[in-house]
């Protein structure tokens, strides 16, 4: 559909797509292998410390009984990031930075803090306790929140606003929960206490499959945020990581300090939980409107009809579209328009902002271009 009209509030760029930047997506490109490569050998490398420490039959019954909550935060997942879903490359990359690199930093500094101390962890009380108020939140935290931070570094065209970073950093914590309770599990298991197996699943599978997620939110919302607004991405991201460190400590200091864990849980965890929830909702319902805003902008132009704006920007549009591409055979071009769409959306809302990156006016040519293409296949 050619623009009818050009507005002067709203910018009309020509349907003929952009130069392409093959250089730039080459580059873009090989840093994904290497990031997603690097990771997947750490992952190796953990995954076989793991199987010498604690022996194979346990740590693959451990695996199998970390699937179930890993599952649970996954979809939970995959439906905060259905409106604009992230680059797969870069999931994997969250998830392996966070279920390996992660987990390798951890136990190399609680390796290397053992030693300067000469005193095993399990036999000091004391040193138990800064351990898992201290040492764990502070460490696990900031190993998680380098890996959102390079998230945002390697794959930052696709790195929009506060919804992005909280997707990035919950697969980042789904990525460390999972390792983190393939060794509880096994532990369990080598003990030989089938008693605490069933206690240590109840409390970590059952009762607090987010808790991670939850701490390192706060990180990647920090980030996000900074970058809706392209200003104070230091410090909204060390606030995020405080917030995130807190969290986590309040949480293992509860083992500690509070004698009915069952009470503290449904008063302070549970409601802290409610609260992330809610704030996730709202955050979703914001970049939906966002992309509604964005979208009647073009419509103005001329780039889109008044009901196609309803149908992508809508969740009730796009489920009906879903369905129709589906009757029709036409679920690629559909996916294709809506997500190109999306993207467009909050490429303009930079333009508009002020706050543009680099490439984003050649990036709005392409998918208006892109988007004209996939309305022709969907309308053949």
């Amino acid at each position: 559909m050619q623009p009818v009209q050009a507005s002067d509030a709203v910018w009309a760029p020509p349907v003929q797509p952009a130069p392409a930047r093959p250089a730039a997506r080459t580059g873009r490109l090989w840093v994904s292998v290497v990031a997603i490569v690097f990771t997947a050998v750490v992952a190796l490398l953990v995954l076989g410390y793991l199987l010498v420490s604690l022996g194979a039959p346990a740590v693959l019954v451990a695996m199998l009984l970390a699937f179930v909550p890993l599952v649970l935060v996954l979809v939970a997942i995959r439906w905060v990031d259905r409106w604009e879903p992230e680059p797969r490359s870069a999931l994997w990359f969250a998830f392996l930075w966070g279920a390996a690199v992660s987990v390798a930093i951890a136990l190399l500094v609680d390796a290397g803090i053992r030693f300067a101390l000469a005193t095993p962890a399990d036999t000091d009380s004391v040193r138990e306790f800064v351990s898992a108020v201290v040492q764990a939140p502070f460490v696990e935290e900031l190993a998680k929140g380098l890996g959102v931070l390079l998230v945002y570094a390697f794959w930052r065209s696709q790195f929009d606003g506060p919804v992005d970073g909280l997707v990035y950093a919950a697969t980042v914590a789904a990525g460390f929960a999972f390792s983190e309770n393939i060794v509880y599990f096994a532990v369990a298991i080598a003990e030989g206490a089938n008693g605490d197996l069933g206690y240590t699943f109840v409390v970590r599978g059952i009762f607090s499959p987010f808790a991670h997620v939850m701490f390192t939110a706060a990180t990647g919302l920090g980030l996000g945020i900074a970058v809706r607004r392209d200003a104070g991405l230091v410090w909204r991201f060390l606030l995020g990581l405080g917030i995130a460190i807190a969290l986590h400590a309040l949480w293992n200091g509860a083992l500690f300090l509070v004698d009915d864990v069952v009470f503290y849980y449904f008063t302070v965890q549970l409601p802290l939980f409610v609260f992330a929830i809610v704030l996730t909702v709202l955050i979703r319902r914001q970049e939906i409107e966002l992309t509604r805003e964005r979208l009647e902008e073009y419509a103005d132009a001329g780039w889109f009809a008044d009901s196609e704006v309803v149908m992508l920007a809508t969740p009730q549009g796009r489920r009906r579209a879903r369905e129709w591409a589906k009757r029709a055979g036409k679920q690629r071009a559909m996916r294709g328009f809506i997500a190109d769409a999306t993207h467009l959306a909050f490429t303009r809302q930079r333009l508009v902002s002020g706050r543009p990156r680099p490439g984003d006016l050649a990036d709005e040519r392409a998918l208006l271009s892109s988007v004209t293409r996939s309305r022709e296949k969907l309308m053949q």
